[in-house]
């Protein structure tokens, strides 16, 4: 899926080089940017041919995000989602169309795999719908055994927009990080540039890629995509000296534990990327779960590899091409909703190198 990628984040260094065509730098909110572009990797990624499609799809949950970060911020008052008002209106109307659309993607998907038409690993939907008709197949054409055609939609709609804004906002303070601590950005750049020069990221080159593998895994660990998570408890677990029953939902806040001062040091709440010069393991003191950006064990975020390598082609492309700095009119204001995402936008001051 790395060409596609690619094809995506050129794409938006053309926009950037347009603004910059006959000045040396200019401010620019890199936000809806960033967006456009893991809008657009995972259109290509998810849906291939339905690309246009996969857009509408962005669109729509963009929408859906903010509505639901209004709610989120506001007064809670028992059975209101219930009652016609504009949002709640506009949250349904939202969700039927997101329904209708990606019913017709997948409908059209499958009836060109029966055809031979489309190829079973073209993209994410193919896998998907591959993997579910095999599952069928292997219990005697049960299809209750499979996903029904309701989960398999929301699971497109789940990996659609965690594929999205999750790696948006970890790419959007991987920039916000570097303008504040240039020292970093340099020796970045200096490490892309040996590795690379002006040329094509390949894959194994990203892989090697040791600084930048520190700075990413220092902005996950201070800014981690979802600030807490919740898992529902299925039978009697033990928690330290705690026994849970089951029914229990557990609320973890990743955020505190990557701040917390008995992991990490004093200067746990301080950008340190060296901290993971040797690994996470190092880093963590052989607690390797006290860090999760990407949550753990079974439930761990299936997509976290193709988010870390989307977010690292797309740092080393801007990397090779600009510089940027924190812009006078931006403002540090992290908020969190449904992600963890600047308030007001990311004003950075790019230069054409």
């Amino acid at each position: 899926m790395l060409p596609a990628m690619y094809l995506c984040c050129s794409q938006m260094m053309s926009k950037w080089e347009m603004l910059l065509l006959e000045k040396s730098s200019c401010d620019l909110d890199v936000q809806p940017y960033l967006d456009n572009l893991t809008g657009d990797v995972i259109s290509r990624t998810a849906f291939g041919s339905s690309y246009e499609e996969g857009r509408t799809l962005f669109k729509l949950q963009k929408e859906q995000a903010e509505l639901t970060r209004k709610i989120v911020q506001s007064v809670y008052i028992p059975g209101w989602r219930f009652l016609p008002t504009k949002i709640n209106k506009r949250m349904k109307e939202i969700n039927n169309e997101l329904v209708a659309i990606m019913s017709e993607m997948i409908n059209k998907r499958e009836r060109s795999m029966k055809l031979g038409v489309a190829s079973q690993d073209d993209d994410l939907l193919s896998l998907l719908l591959t993997s579910n008709m095999r599952e069928i197949q292997e219990h005697g054409n049960k299809k209750d055994m499979g996903m029904s055609f309701e989960e398999v939609i929301e699971d497109c709609k789940a990996f659609y927009f965690a594929g999205q804004e999750s790696t948006s906002n970890f790419l959007l303070w991987t920039m916000v990080l570097l303008s504040i601590h240039p020292e970093w950005q340099v020796r970045a750049r200096e490490e892309v540039w040996k590795a690379f020069r002006n040329n094509k990221p390949d894959f194994n080159g990203l892989n090697h890629l040791k600084i930048v593998t520190m700075i990413m895994n220092e902005v996950l660990r201070l800014y981690p995509p979802a600030a807490t998570v919740i898992r529902t408890i299925h039978k009697d677990t033990k928690l330290g000296n705690m026994t849970l029953p089951p029914g229990i939902e557990l609320l973890l806040p990743i955020i505190l534990v990557h701040g917390d001062h008995d992991i990490w040091g004093k200067d746990a709440t301080r950008f340190k990327p060296e901290r993971f010069s040797q690994g996470i393991a190092k880093a963590t003191k052989n607690q390797q779960v006290s860090y999760l950006p990407f949550s753990w064990g079974p439930r761990i975020c299936i997509g976290n590899n193709f988010a870390l390598i989307e977010a690292k082609l797309a740092l080393v492309i801007i990397l090779q091409r600009f510089s940027f700095k924190l812009s006078p009119s931006y403002t540090h204001a992290p908020t969190y909703a449904v992600n963890l995402r600047p308030q007001h936008g990311a004003h950075l001051t790019l230069s054409k190198i």
